[in-house]
């Protein structure tokens, strides 16, 4: 595709990009007015004036008004500048397309511009966009041998584009190769590299290069912290995580909320809800103002901890306070009431959320169905499965496995195996869990046969059987007196590395017992002390 051709796709594409250019287009009416004007002015403006308003549109991201504005000043035979062309490589880079843009790089050479750093970073930035991360650090190799110089910006840009490609050695290696010789390191390139370390919980590696950043007098930010510290919450340690909390003020590095979130957010997640309080009236104390997340991650605290009335006065105060719930608020606090059997308060905060115009998503509706399911009121859960659908908002399995676990539970295993017969000709596909729990109803009824039709079906397809697949099937052994069958399985699992449990031994011994069988219930137990299972 030539470039004119690609620049009519551009402004004109029959797709529904085409509105949405319109839209970009008539907010900036003002703006391609003024440009098409000064076209037709005699004599024509200088280039720089065309910039100026390209440089605006490329600031406010209307990539394809660029583009096509560009092309008129071309058809006008109005030349651009080096500016102009910056401006036009910049917006087809950000449009993904590279290979035009090189065109326009290749003109810039032509007419004996000498590119400078925007232009460099425009490219590395645009093929990191398009996940070629080989072809950047290529393109960075060439420019370098012809003895041209890229800046802090263009190494960040790559590096950033290497730690979201979850190649951070690659990173570090850059980072290394670059390091004095080909540009001074800055703030930004070491905290991207120590943050995506901290992701890859690599948490002592992030501290090697954090303590080299300060050794070579670069001063760490807080984003700095804020990565170390989340790192160390990832690996649970969150007494270093403190520590680094303290360490900021002793280095006139203020913490913000998202510090704070962060703290907060490990603490809950462990349960651990005073820690947590004494970190909000640390918040408190420095007038950092709490937000919804804050908020939400105490309620989470609360819920682990059953204490569900205090998560739900939190509510109360976020709203005494001006602070909007979201949706995850009141799913946090739907998904505690349920699991504390507080249904009734879980369908009011349901409805709340209705009043409020919060739309529930699908791990809200998946709660309150789990919920209903586990105290036995399926025809409510199966409405709600149907609103669902009315509102967009699509079940899947993990809504599909409540309702199967509810009617296998009453010993409806044929409605259940109906269910899932009409889930899955909707695209919806089992997991191990929903076969669990289709084996686990079959053998409670005494299906043995239809449990192990199941059962064999999953060793054909290849699926891996875990320790519920198994244990199911030797209950279900067992309660049909079956003991050589279910040690045989036993046996099995073993060599399928599956390693039983206690409740997996016990089922057996148990059953044995009843039976008289108590050499063999005898075996299994000392087999079970030598395991370390007693």
């Amino acid at each position: 595709m030539s470039f004119l051709r690609y620049v009519v796709f551009v402004s004109f594409p029959k797709s529904r990009s085409y509105s949405h250019s319109l839209q970009h287009f008539h907010d900036n009416i003002d703006v391609v007015s003024s440009f098409n004007e000064m076209l037709h002015k005699d004599p024509t403006p200088p280039a720089i004036e065309f910039g100026k308003i390209l440089g605006s549109l490329m600031k406010a991201k209307h990539y394809p008004t660029v583009v096509s504005l560009s092309q008129k000043m071309e058809l006008n035979r109005v030349a651009p500048d080096f500016v102009t062309h910056n401006i036009l490589i910049n917006s087809l880079s950000q449009l993904g397309h590279i290979t035009f843009a090189f065109s326009v790089f290749a003109k810039i050479l032509k007419r004996g511009y000498r590119p400078d750093c925007f232009t460099f970073n425009t490219f590395i930035r645009g093929l990191c966009l398009k996940g070629q991360l080989h072809n950047a650090l290529q393109f960075h190799d060439k420019v370098v041998a012809q003895g041209f110089r890229l800046d802090q910006v263009c190494y960040g840009t790559l590096i950033n584009g290497l730690c979201k490609a979850g190649e951070t050695t690659a990173a570090l290696r850059l980072l290394r190769r670059v390091d004095g010789r080909l540009v001074q390191l800055d703030t930004v390139m070491y905290n991207t590299i120590i943050d995506s370390m901290c992701r890859d919980k690599l948490v002592n590696d992030a501290c090697d290069l954090y303590s080299e950043m300060v050794a070579k007098k670069i001063s760490p930010s807080v984003f700095t912290y804020n990565a170390l510290i989340s790192g160390f919450c990832v690996v649970d340690n969150l007494k270093e995580a403190i520590h680094l909390l303290n360490r900021m003020a002793s280095e006139n590095i203020y913490p913000n909320v998202y510090t704070f979130s962060i703290l907060v957010d490990a603490f809950c997640k462990e349960g651990k809800v005073k820690e947590a309080r004494n970190v909000l009236a640390m918040m408190i104390k420095k007038d950092v103002q709490l937000n919804v997340v804050i908020y939400t991650s105490l309620m989470v605290g609360y819920c682990l901890v059953n204490e569900v009335n205090k998560a739900n006065d939190i509510l109360n105060i976020m709203s005494e306070r001006g602070v909007t719930a979201n949706v995850w608020s009141y799913t946090t606090l739907i998904d505690g009431f349920c699991k504390a059997k507080m249904v009734d308060e879980a369908i009011s905060l349901f409805k709340e959320m209705h009043c409020r115009n919060i739309i529930p998503n699908t791990v809200t509706y998946n709660s309150l169905i789990d919920g209903l399911c586990k105290l036995g009121r399926i025809p409510y859960a199966l409405e709600l499965i149907d609103e669902m659908y009315d509102r967009g908002q699509l079940p899947n399995i993990i809504t599909y496995n409540s309702i199967l676990d509810a009617l296998c539970k009453k010993r409806q295993v044929d409605k259940a195996i109906a269910l899932s017969r009409t889930f899955k000709d909707m695209g919806i596909q089992p997991d191990m869990y929903t076969y669990n729990i289709l084996i686990g109803g079959l053998c409670k009824v005494g299906r043995l046969e239809d449990a192990q039709k199941v059962f064999e079906d999953l060793l054909v397809k290849g699926y891996s059987l875990n320790i519920y697949t198994y244990t199911f099937m030797i209950r279900g052994l067992c309660k049909k007196g079956l003991f050589d069958e279910a040690l045989a399985m036993l046996s099995k699992m073993e060599d399928n590395s599956c390693t039983p449990d206690a409740v997996t031994f016990e089922i057996i011994i148990r059953s044995l017992f009843d039976k008289d069988e108590n050499d063999k219930a005898e075996k299994l137990l000392r087999e079970m002390i030598v395991r370390g299972l007693l």
